[in-house]
């Protein structure tokens, strides 16, 4: 086999084994055909003190935190939380999901201080980056919770990278 040949050969061969590992990642991000959500645990109970505060720049109106207590990792690549929003006296929190394979967020429940948690009627998907009240949730991802278009390795990796000082890079997307 001539130069020019080998190289073509082992660059064909590079361009698969690529292929293969993307394929393998976006089915563990629970990107891959026929994808099914896991069915969602209740909320967990609502906890004020103890957030990791998410850093919304200097002109954010609420501050933002999660309840580290309550992020999990399910099978199908949801990763689910607690996040509280204050402002002055007010505080709302929202028990979600987010898919770092699609972008996407779906919030299942809502409460107040009172801690009753009450059930989004039809929940759904939608885009992160749709409009500014998900900003906190770009935030979520590229802080900690994703590590491009999959969850980060362990919850204990994820609250390690939120409490932690800004990477100075962009990890999502």
């Amino acid at each position: 086999m001539r130069s020019p040949e080998r190289a073509l050969a082992a660059l064909l061969l590079a361009a698969a084994a690529v292929a293969t590992a993307g394929a393998a990642l976006a089915q563990t991000a629970g990107d891959a055909p026929g994808w099914t959500e896991s069915p969602v645990p209740p909320p967990p109970p609502l906890h004020t003190s103890g957030l990791i505060t998410l850093d919304m720049g200097n002109d954010a109106r609420l501050h933002f935190g999660v309840d580290p207590s309550s992020l999990a990792i399910s099978p199908d690549g949801v990763v689910r939380y607690v996040v509280v929003a204050s402002s002055g006296s007010v505080v709302n929190a929202m028990y979600e999901g987010l898919r770092c394979a699609t972008g996407e967020l779906k919030t299942y429940a809502r409460t107040t201080t009172a801690g009753d948690w009450h059930p989004v009627d039809q929940p759904h998907w939608r885009s992160i980056y749709a409009s500014g009240s998900t900003r906190y949730a770009v935030v979520l991802a590229e802080q900690g919770l994703c590590y491009g278009k999959a969850p980060t390795r362990s919850v204990e990796a994820m609250i390690q990278q939120l409490k932690g000082p800004p990477l100075g890079q962009q990890r999502y997307y």
